[in-house]
């Protein structure tokens, strides 16, 4: 905002209220996944045919998929398989990557796998990622490779939250 004051322009910054919400994700959002997902520089797919719309139908239509949106827009998604245990995806548009919206996506997708009864869950990166750097800060053991990738587990805590 600006004032006059005593002749002189002075400008005070003002903090805009951002509208941000960690929601279920919804048909309408597949486009928007979809973008994230292939429009990434980390984790790229060899072969983008490999996650199908029946995979996010699946997803949207279950447990396990969310995504952050502020001021009405889907910047990142995560999406937790309470079939096996495996963080299926975290993406991030990558500008806005480094503002805690992995960090936030992660445990929403954690949370469905320990509803689900996991007590160990798992999932794969490429190794030297921002991802990687997440998931061992996050508490995450790398236990091996899979795939060319690295796997990591974590064990949930049990009991009541």
């Amino acid at each position: 905002m600006r004032y006059e004051l005593s002749g002189q322009l002075i400008e005070i910054p003002t903090r805009q209220r951002l509208e941000i919400l960690i929601r279920k994700a919804k048909e309408r959002d597949i486009v928007r996944i979809v973008e994230i997902r292939n429009s990434v520089r980390e984790n790229r797919l060899s072969d983008p045919g490999k996650i199908t719309l029946d995979d996010l139908r699946w997803f949207i239509a279950n447990p396990g998929i969310f995504v952050w949106e502020q001021d009405g827009e889907v910047l990142g998604f995560s999406a937790g398989d309470p079939r096996n245990g495996n963080i299926w995806a975290l993406f991030v548009d990558d500008a806005y990557a480094k503002r805690g919206i992995g960090t936030a996506l992660l445990a929403s997708a954690c949370s469905v796998l320990k509803n689900a009864g996991h007590e160990r869950i798992w999932l794969t990166t490429d190794p030297g990622t921002r991802a990687e750097k997440l998931y061992r800060q996050a508490g995450w053991e790398l236990i091996g490779e899979k795939d060319n990738e690295l796997l990591f587990e974590l064990n949930l805590p049990t009991g009541s939250a």
